[in-house]
């Protein structure tokens, strides 16, 4: 079985179109673009969209419902409300993903919107996640997307349109005795097909009062494309943009959704104690999120919140002489945890390879060996202050690759040859490869706390060296190990994680500020650069 990613031949892609096509001009004129009570535009469209899969590029139907105001005042954000994203597949590609040994699926769906004033543009990505949905015996698959999407804010009065563009699927795949299959995710990209109807457009506010469309803008921040590319940096730095994609002033303003709130709480896995990983006295669970840098690509990939359960270790204080003081030391494990595995759920980056080519990877982190947590700190009973050392002994699996919109094969084993590794502060204690994020936090006593705290969580930064490739391509296809050395591995590159409130599931009573009533952290963090 080969990825969905795989490459097809141009008669399945010109049926697809054609077949695209016939539908919808039918399709069309039964939707309406927009209609509803005065000052609102509900939008209710449907889109043909051509997703690849191992049986051909197939013709999907997505369906997108959401409220808009039809104006808005100057620099008063729009917001989409009701948003559901609906995704037909046909019985072809569902026959795929049964051949994997899938019997339901749970998809996280990501849709581009390019937002247009005048001249000016900007991108911006609509999240959705559906519920676990069981594969029919015959016929298409349905899945319903739910989720919080970017604010845009015009930066001049005129009219501000939104046109619906790419859209990807991340499938979750599970077994009928509730296990994964291997691979146990896969990541759909599909393109607008012709005949969209009005190109693909969404809704069209006014903003402001020039019903002519005028471009005068106030002064404000430049903003275009949410992306996961880009450089951290220095803590807080923005994401890096090209001059040319800057657009002067004009450019509308997109703005992601509140860190923790219902979408977050959609998106993010399962994290959860199970029979596997039974909770013990001191049980937390917490999601962690944020970026790490890939050098020679110039870029850095997101990963998406993960679960990681932790067993706490009791604290040890050792007194100053005097009593005025103590130092406190605390070892704690963890382990990563996705579909009982610890590893993350799989997460996609695209980069530009060599600077030039565009490269779509997916991507899992693997724990191979025990993961550790250990603090130092010190108090004088009114401040104290605390350096937290993660380490974790983990390799990159590249689960699937796409070079220059060409699907390349990458087999079931291609990872890095090595744990990724970084300087440890304390190598004869700790010897061997392994990723290690340092935290300092600090608190008053009586007050909230700053930078991080194993149970507040926090940032967490590092340096980490992606050692080479191994076993990536096929044994009748290219062998991809030099490609992606070359292009991957290498020192220096920056992490930076934000780990979220964690929640103390041995607790006799669950705090409500910190868990769900069924154990799981309470707060999804939101990553930085």
């Amino acid at each position: 079985m080969r990825d969905p990613r795989t490459a097809v031949r141009r008669t399945a892609r010109s049926r697809a179109r054609s077949a695209t096509i016939a539908a919808f001009v039918v399709l069309a004129a039964t939707v309406p673009a927009a209609a509803g009570a005065a000052g609102t535009q509900e939008v209710d469209t449907a889109l043909p969209y051509v997703c690849p899969f191992p049986s051909g590029e197939q013709a999907a139907t997505v369906r997108i419902a959401a409220s808009f105001p039809q104006r808005v005042a100057a620099g008063e954000p729009i917001e989409p409300a009701d948003v559901t994203t609906t995704v037909e597949l046909p019985e072809p590609a569902v026959a795929d993903l049964a051949a994997l040994g899938a019997a339901d699926v749970r998809a996280a769906t990501r849709l581009g919107v390019g937002v247009t004033q005048g001249e000016a543009t900007a991108d911006a990505t609509w999240r959705g996640d559906t519920e676990s949905t069981a594969l029919p015996a015959g016929g298409p698959l349905t899945l319903t997307a739910t989720g919080e999407v970017p604010s845009v804010t015009g930066r001049s009065a005129g009219e501000l349109t939104l046109r619906a563009d790419g859209f990807a699927l991340d499938l979750t795949l599970g077994t009928a005795d509730g296990g994964a299959t291997d691979p146990a995710a896969v990541t759909v990209d599909c393109t607008l097909g012709e005949g969209a109807p009005d190109g693909g457009r969404l809704a069209t506010v006014q903003v402001g009062t020039d019903e002519g469309g005028g471009t005068d803008a106030p002064s404000g921040e430049p903003s275009g494309p949410s992306s996961a590319s880009g450089t951290p940096g220095q803590p807080g730095a923005g994401p890096e943009r090209d001059p040319a994609d800057r657009q002067g002033e004009r450019a509308p303003k997109v703005e992601e959704p509140a860190p923790g709130g219902a979408a977050a709480e959609r998106t993010a896995p399962n994290c959860k104690y199970d029979e596997q990983y039974p909770a013990g006295p001191m049980s937390l669970n917490a999601y962690i999120t944020g970026y790490s840098n890939v050098n020679k690509l110039d870029g850095a990939a997101l990963i998406p919140p993960f679960c990681t359960l932790i067993t706490q270790g009791e604290p040890q204080f050792e007194f100053f002489p005097d009593f005025s003081g103590a130092t406190i030391t605390q070892h704690s494990t963890a382990d990563l945890y996705h579909q009982q595995r610890r590893q993350t759920p799989p997460f996609e980056a695209t980069f530009l390879t060599f600077d030039f080519t565009p490269t779509t990877a997916t991507m899992v982190l693997e724990q191979t060996g025990p993961m550790t947590i250990d603090s130092h700190g010190a108090t004088d009973f009114a401040f104290t202050s605390t350096d937290t050392y993660v380490r974790a002994p983990v390799v990159l699996r590249v689960t699937s690759l796409k070079v220059n919109g060409t699907p390349l094969d990458v087999g079931t084993a291609c990872r890095t040859k090595a744990s990724l590794a970084s300087p440890d502060p304390e190598p004869e204690k700790y010897p061997g490869d392994h990723l290690v994020l340092h935290g300092r936090g600090e608190q008053v006593t009586g007050e909230t706390a700053t930078g991080y705290l194993l149970l507040s969580g926090g940032p967490l930064t590092g340096e980490v060296t992606i050692p080479a490739f191994t076993g990536c391509g096929t044994a009748d296809g290219e062998n991809l190990d030099r490609l992606l050395t070359a292009s991957v591995s290498g020192p220096g590159n920056y992490v930076k994680q934000i780990q979220g409130q964690a929640c103390f599931v041995s607790a006799d009573e669950l705090n409500p500020d910190e868990c769900t009533e069924d154990g799981r952290p309470r707060k999804i963090p939101v990553a930085e650069r």
